[in-house]
């Protein structure tokens, strides 16, 4: 049985991130040292061309659909749904999700194992005294802030725990009051 087939059948003829069902196509989730079933999915064109491009202009409503793709027992698909989740991670519903995915370790290192998505050496984030904050740590704020649009000030004091990093290092996210929001890791503490 073909590649295409037999991802026909698992699929049942929907693509796998978001179950359109025209224009389906392989796609052999990179890295692929010999192409096989377990290492690709099969998407719709929409999804492909959003995989595909290089700019950072996605359709981000179109990308909702991972809510439900996340959640897949099939790696391949478990693969592609983060990386384009991670992609999307500025979308505050983007990062939610990520926070929620699970996956097992080898899956996860398949997962950032992609050329473009592998870890850069980039600045280390560091908080108010110069302590390197990785994603998951629990920081306490130095400075009374006030969150625009939220209409409340987070004072000073207040814990914030399992933090993520943004792409930014000067900046950090996490939820205070149930808000998610952005903070100038400067003006935290690591705890």
């Amino acid at each position: 049985m073909s590649i295409e087939q037999t991802l026909r059948d698992r699929s049942e003829n929907k693509c796998e991130l978001c179950s359109a069902t025209d224009n389906l196509t392989v796609y052999e989730v990179p890295p692929v040292a010999e192409p096989n079933s377990d290492k690709s999915v099969l998407l719709c064109a929409h999804c492909s061309a959003q995989i595909n491009q290089t700019d950072s202009d996605y359709d981000t409503n179109h990308w909702r659909c991972l809510n439900d793709s996340m959640w897949s027992q099939v790696p391949a698909v478990q693969v592609m749904a983060y990386r384009m989740l991670k992609r999307l991670d500025s979308e505050g519903w983007a990062q939610d999700l990520l926070d929620m995915m699970y996956m097992d370790d080898d899956v996860k290192q398949w997962a950032d194992s992609a050329a473009g998505d592998a870890p850069e050496a980039e600045d280390p984030t560091l908080d108010v005294n110069g302590a390197h904050l990785q994603a998951g740590d629990n920081v306490v704020l130095v400075k009374d802030l006030v969150v625009k649009g939220a209409n409340f000030t987070a004072k000073r004091g207040t814990a914030v725990r399992g933090i993520s990093l943004s792409s930014n290092p000067l900046h950090i996210e996490g939820r205070v009051n149930g808000t998610r929001i952005v903070i100038i890791a400067a003006y935290t503490k690591k705890m």
